[in-house]
Parts: structure tokens; C-alpha cells; sequence
């Protein structure tokens, strides 16, 4: 199994990245947990990947941004009005300061070693009393041995760099980009995700996975 940056990861797995997978599932369930709201606001995804979230949700302006162009949308994939994407590091983010209401920046930052760059980014474009909201792979779930993997178009296994945040060197970088937390969540293996196992054929694996978080969640609210 090789290991990829995400830059030559991600341009390799776009072509397949729409499909859901246990940690996308546990992804929505956690951000669906903290009840923010975004239809009719400003939503930025950074790391919006292929962009499957914000055809999700009916904002008044959805912008996203990834660091690898291939898995942005294309033109002909029909963009909803109000939608738009740039190729964009969460580090250095084209945006002006307190442009949106919502900032989304979700299963990324484990891929980024300096998440206090990122936090101030995320901090920077969302205006004063708006919600970021960030996900990463669960510290835990690394500890029991899983990773960033995807199976290519002929099979193969990548992994993809990741860098391991916890849940309190997360806050400590809100805090220090000026965000107040407002809530954490754990996405747990469960029945929720169980259909996932039984597809894959790896009902064994899910037993022993029961209760283990693999998806850490956060809100912030901007100062």
C-alpha cells in the first residue's frame, strides 16, 4: 500500500469520491447533531471536495474550496445559482473576512500538520457571531489502528497522509484563531452505519467496532 500526499491522493480518488462510506455516514450525523442551520445564509466548505455536501442544503450563497482541482465540480455537472468553487488551501483561503455565516470545514484538517494556520483561516472568513463547524478522523480510531484509505479504479489501496489532532489541540487552535466553542460530538460505529459493513462483507469487523468514535466533531462561534 503506498502513501500519498492529499494533493496526489485526492486527484487520484476523485473519480469514485462521491460514494458514501462509513466515516462520510458518521460525518453527516455528527454535523446534523449541532442543528446548524444554513438554508438562506452564507455557507463556505472548505474542503468541500467534490462538493456532494452543498447540493445537500439550499443556502443563499454555497462556495466551496479544495486544495485539489480535479475533485472540484465541473461546469457540466450543473451548479445550483449561488454556488461556486475555487481551488483553495484551508491555510490561505481566497476570501474576504467575515464573508459567511457558516464555515464548513469537514474530514480535512487531518490532512494540513499546521492547524493553527487553518483555524485562523476558517476564523478569518466567517463573520462575528457565526458557527465554524470542523470534523477530522478520531484521534481514537488512529490509536486502534485504522486510516485514511480508498481503493483506486483498478483496485489498489492508497493511503492518504494524515496528521493526528485531538480534540484539545483542535480547541486550542480555535481559541486561538478567537473562536469560542460552542459543542463537540463523537460519530461512533453503530447501527446507523451497520448496512455499510454488510455490503463490504465485514460484519465481523463491525462487531468489533461497536462504540468506537471515528469521527470527532466541533463548533465553534466566531467572536
Amino acid at each position: 500500500m503506498t502513501t500519498l500526499t492529499p494533493r496526489a491522493g485526492y486527484r487520484l480518488w476523485a473519480p469514485s469520491y462521491e460514494a458514501e462510506t462509513v466515516v462520510t455516514a458518521l460525518d453527516e450525523s455528527v454535523v446534523a447533531s449541532f442543528g446548524i442551520a444554513v438554508d438562506g445564509l452564507r455557507l463556505l466548505d472548505a474542503g468541500c471536495g467534490t462538493g456532494r455536501r452543498l447540493r445537500r442544503v439550499r443556502p443563499a450563497l454555497a462556495v466551496g474550496a479544495d486544495l485539489t482541482p480535479e475533485m472540484l465540480p465541473h461546469s457540466d455537472q450543473g451548479e445550483m445559482p449561488g454556488e461556486c468553487y475555487a481551488a483553495a488551501d484551508v491555510r490561505a483561503l481566497p476570501f474576504s473576512s467575515d464573508t459567511f455565516d457558516v464555515v464548513w470545514c469537514r474530514l480535512a484538517l487531518g490532512h494540513v500538520p499546521d492547524i493553527d494556520r487553518a483555524y485562523g483561516e476558517l476564523a478569518r472568513a466567517c463573520r462575528p457571531g457565526g458557527h465554524v463547524l470542523t470534523t477530522d478522523f478520531h484521534a481514537a480510531a488512529v490509536a486502534a489502528g485504522h486510516r485514511r484509505t480508498f481503493r483506486d479504479a483498478v483496485g489498489d489501496v492508497h493511503e492518504i497522509e494524515h496528521h493526528v489532532h485531538t480534540r484539545v489541540a483542535h480547541e486550542r487552535a480555535a481559541r486561538g484563531a478567537g473562536l469560542v466553542s460552542a459543542g463537540h460530538a463523537d460519530g461512533v460505529v453503530g447501527p446507523s452505519v451497520r448496512a455499510f459493513y454488510e455490503r463490504a462483507g465485514r460484519i465481523t469487523a463491525y462487531d468489533a467496532q461497536i462504540g468506537l468514535p471515528l469521527v470527532l466533531g466541533l463548533l465553534f462561534t466566531a467572536g
